[in-house]
């Protein structure tokens, strides 16, 4: 091999590499007890956590009530960084999932049978 093919593989591998490291997944979490909705009463005793996983425009995201089980939802970041979905529940049942994620701030709310809601933190 040449002494510029060498070279020119170098800086390939270099800027590939840096293109991989800027599409890596941010994770975000929050915990928090709920606030009631119409209807319910009981919501400030239910302990919420939430991670949300973004790489590219891709959104993950797993949420537990503590004592239940863990349930999952995936959308898209729109823009200005918001994003929107419903995720299933048990029973039928669903649960609203509404969130920003940017540079300015990053924040989370389900809405259904109780509303957990907060700002998400960032996961080192």
């Amino acid at each position: 091999m040449t002494r510029q093919t060498i070279l020119a593989s170098v800086f390939a591998t270099t800027l590939f590499a840096g293109a991989v490291v800027a599409q890596q997944a941010a994770v975000y979490t929050w915990t928090g007890p709920g606030v009631n909705v119409r209807g319910a009463s009981k919501c400030p005793g239910y302990k919420m956590t939430i991670n949300v996983t973004v790489e590219g425009t891709a959104v993950k995201g797993q949420f537990q009530q503590e004592g239940r089980e863990q349930r999952q939802f995936e959308t898209t970041l729109g823009q200005g960084g918001a994003f929107k979905t419903v995720a299933k529940l048990g029973q039928g049942n669903t649960i609203d999932v509404v969130g920003t994620i940017n540079a300015s701030g990053s924040k989370i709310m389900l809405d259904g049978y109780c509303k957990f809601e907060g700002p998400l933190t960032k996961k080192s």
